[in-house]
């Protein structure tokens, strides 16, 4: 062995390796392997490089695949890519302005010409990233979601939704992001803190010298308020309630209601209501049968029956000129700082508009029964366990899924004379099955669904596996998967969400460059706690796994040496004295390392391994075993320690094989062993 571990140059070479082995496919493993164990990649998106967030899932899914691999299963890791809709129509988009070009320059044919060149660019990358973490999925099955035979099971999904009469156009009151220029479900946004004003403005009585004074963050859209609304329970207002205002700059009259969802507290406890571009005071207008004045354009424009000077402005315009207005003729009492919470776009982070919208939704209320089913039955289990209640909470004021997106890359709505796309969570909610070729009765279909695990953020939870546990439900009469986990969020070390924009990002590609795969697998591992929602991320930990990387391979290289001057050959570890010590620990670590990893326990695994490789085997053990060797003069004896020393190794390269692929592999070529396979990523694993 040479003196020093040269990760860069190992690490590829090792993978090369495994590739060319085909071992990564289950249909080559050897032996007979009856037992499946499946897990699908949550596909990243086509956007650019991965972040941290896959750095951590894809460890973590490689160390439960590999253990399955050596215990023996059909271990089938399936990758994939996600066309995302939104998110890439987005990069691709900012790419444009950057050349000073928009997607309408170049046309629908163009731009989607641009992002398939720009998804066979990032694909080579984002591959050739996720491999560098030494993940060990079946290259053979990647699949895309845009490939023809996915395409096929999107538009087999929307029919037979639609055959059910699951499917329904209608018009109703969405999320409008203006630069995306398409709708948005609640779950696609985001807030922000936003420093505004309150604008208190004056509302005369009809036939009477008095007025109602209502506060608002948004007066343009007074010019579509059907209603003036109080609590019932608001004393101040109880006389006034059935009365008629007079509108102003509008001369429209319209009542003050009452409705519990006021807040007596806001403002003067008086609102406005706007139907047609506030959700809230939509269902009010609903129970009260108010009318709807739509005033705000998809272009964010005021429109409709409006005064003639303000129709045409920008949102911002139309403001400056209602607020002067107002104050000229004294309909304006006074204006407060206010500190507001603004709905955005999560991908563009543009201010979203409430606009009334024909679109596609799907029916909700059997969906979220059969997905409800699967979580209170105990057919699949959630890990942490608190998340089921989060889960169980959103199914019950679930709302009618929108579907469609206004977009030029996605899934094109299979109806006639239909432009719209689909909600990419729509395709992606069907992965775990049409990733394994449904709705064809594949072979792989047929043996690994429903598959064992889906590793993925608590962020994603409603937008991706809600759907895919009622999709797999509806399509396949069948749960999608038997577990979840949804691994902690890394965020800076200050407690930051991590983000290229923000500056505050880790690029793990880097890590990986600095400090090895193993040591970067290692150090993310080492800090990821069952039931923590997040991680503060400490470089350190990956330094940490560095020199225990470099320990290993000192260790290993102490033990070889020692057999090289015993001058033994290939030596039997097959029986081994199970009442040492060290055999006994090394057992023992086998199996609590085995239940540490099927309860997601990453942290506690790894803190096991080092403890034990570090302190109870490197110091001690081996600190004895020097002087053992020096006073033993019985070949014999010798023997038998080299055999112990040679089994605790071996089995400790097994245990640390999940965690640490490389530099387990490459040392486990070296070991001479008399009874050895070809790859350590097939050896038995220590426990079955």
């Amino acid at each position: 062995m040479d003196k020093r571990y040269s990760f860069q140059e190992i690490e590829k070479r090792v993978y090369k390796g495994w590739e060319e082995s085909g071992f990564f496919n289950p249909d080559n493993l050897p032996g007979e392997r009856s037992r499946a164990y499946t897990v699908v990649i949550p596909p990243p998106n086509i956007t650019g490089s991965l972040h941290m967030g896959h750095a951590l899932n894809i460890s973590i899914q490689d160390v439960l695949i590999r253990k399955k691999r050596m215990e023996g299963y059909r271990a089938l890791w399936i990758p994939g890519l996600d066309h995302a809709g939104i998110a890439t129509q987005n990069v691709v988009e900012k790419k444009l302005r950057k050349e000073g070009k928009s997607r309408f320059d170049l046309g629908k044919e163009k731009f989607v010409q641009s992002v398939w060149e720009w998804k066979d660019h990032f694909e080579k990358i984002i591959i050739d990233q996720i491999k560098k973490t030494g993940a060990s999925c079946d290259w053979s099955r990647l699949r895309f979601t845009f490939d023809e035979d996915y395409c096929q099971a999107v538009k087999k999904a929307f029919q037979q939704y639609q055959e059910k009469g699951w499917i329904y156009q209608d018009k109703r009151l969405i999320n409008w992001c203006p630069r995306c220029q398409t709708t948005l479900s609640d779950l696609e946004l985001e807030h922000r803190q936003e420093k505004t004003k309150l604008w208190y403005i004056r509302y005369p009585i009809k036939d009477s010298s008095s007025s109602i004074t209502i506060a608002t963050t948004r007066p343009e859209t007074m010019l579509g308020d059907s209603a003036v609304a109080v609590n019932p329970k608001d004393k101040r207002y109880q006389k006034l309630q059935g009365a008629m205002v007079i509108l102003p700059l509008t001369q429209r009259e319209i009542p003050i209601i009452a409705d519990r969802l006021v807040d007596p507290e806001f403002g003067t406890g008086a609102v406005k209501v706007t139907p047609a571009h506030d959700l809230i005071d939509h269902e009010i207008a609903q129970r009260h049968h108010l009318p709807l004045w739509q005033v705000i354009d998809e272009k964010t424009k005021m429109t409709g029956d409006i005064p003639e000077k303000y129709q045409g402005l920008s949102i911002k315009e139309a403001r400056r000129i209602i607020i002067e207005d107002l104050e000229e003729k004294d309909f304006l009492i006074k204006t407060e700082d206010y500190l507001h919470s603004v709905p955005v776009c999560y991908r563009c982070q543009t201010e979203i508009e409430t606009i009334p919208s024909q679109q596609w939704f799907l029916k909700m209320d059997k969906l979220a029964s059969l997905a409800r089913q699967a979580i209170e039955e105990k057919k699949i289990a959630f890990y942490p366990s608190r998340w089921e209640k989060v889960y169980l909470d959103w199914l019950e004021g679930i709302h009618d899924w929108c579907i469609s997106r206004q977009l030029w890359w996605g899934h094109k709505i299979p109806v006639a004379g239909e432009e719209d796309v689909l909600d990419t969570w729509f395709s992606s909610a069907l992965w775990p099955f049409a990733a394994l070729g449904w709705p064809e009765k594949t072979k792989d279909l047929e043996a690994s669904y429903p598959i064992d695990l889906i590793s993925t953020g608590v962020d994603i939870m409603n937008l991706w596996v809600t759907r895919m546990i009622f999709s797999g439900c509806e399509f396949m009469k069948e749960i999608p998967f038997r577990k979840v986990y949804f691994h902690p969020t890394i965020l800076t070390k200050d407690g930051r969400r991590m983000s290229k924009s923000l500056g505050t990002g880790v690029d793990p590609l880097k890590l990986i460059e600095e400090y090895g795969a193993d040591a970067t697998r290692f150090g993310l591992l080492w800090q990821t706690t069952q039931g923590r929602q997040d991680i503060r991320f400490s470089e350190e930990d990956i330094v940490m796994g560095n020199k225990f990387g470099t320990k290993i391979w000192n260790a290993s290289r102490f033990i070889l040496q020692q057999i090289e001057q015993s001058g033994f050959e290939k030596i039997d570890i097959a029986k081994i004295n199970p009442d040492q010590e060290i055999v006994q620990k090394v057992n023992n670590l086998s199996i609590a390392l085995s239940e540490d990893i099927e309860q997601f326990s990453f942290s506690q695994a790894t803190h096991r391994l080092y403890d034990f490789f570090w302190h109870d085997f490197c110091d001690q053990y081996l600190e004895e075993v020097k002087t053992l060797i020096k006073e033993t003069t019985s070949p014999e004896k010798k023997r038998e320690i080299i055999k112990t020393l040679l089994f605790v190794l071996t089995t400790s390269l097994k245990l640390l094989h999940p965690f640490m692929p490389f530099i387990s592999e490459e040392i486990y070529h070296m070991l001479p062993l008399a009874s050895k396979k070809t790859f350590l990523m097939i050896e038995d694993w220590p426990i079955k």
